[in-house]
């Protein structure tokens, strides 16, 4: 959080638990800028976070499944989707780290990061 405040100091605004009628953004961030026309616009992105729990299946499939409620109701065509690895039998974080671009169900681009 302290990195993205920095990110947007001066102008963007960073939300906790983003409510959007139902279930909730984690992380949503809102940038200023001006448009062709020299109107003010606002740029969205939020991240989400799941965390797979021992003896809990992968949150990748269900995590998706939320984006893609939260990318309809924002207009946006592209999300993130971290996914922390509890389990103890997990591979090594070097190992199990990975950024990679995924399709949601409905067809939005995810970016999925693994750790």
């Amino acid at each position: 959080m302290a990195w993205l405040h920095r990110v947007v100091n001066g102008g963007g605004v960073i939300d906790r638990e983003y409510a959007l009628g139902r279930g909730r953004i984690d992380i949503c961030v809102q940038w200023p800028y001006t448009d062709a026309d020299g109107k003010r616009c606002w740029q969205w992105e939020d991240i989400e976070f799941k965390v797979h729990q021992p003896r809990q299946p992968d949150p990748v499939e269900d995590g998706l499944h939320q984006l893609d409620g939260y990318l309809d109701r924002l207009d946006l065509s592209h999300d993130t989707l971290i996914v922390f690895d509890r389990r103890p039998t997990a591979p090594h974080l070097l190992e199990r780290s990975a950024i990679e671009q995924v399709t949601s169900p409905r067809g939005h681009a995810v970016t999925l990061v693994r750790a």
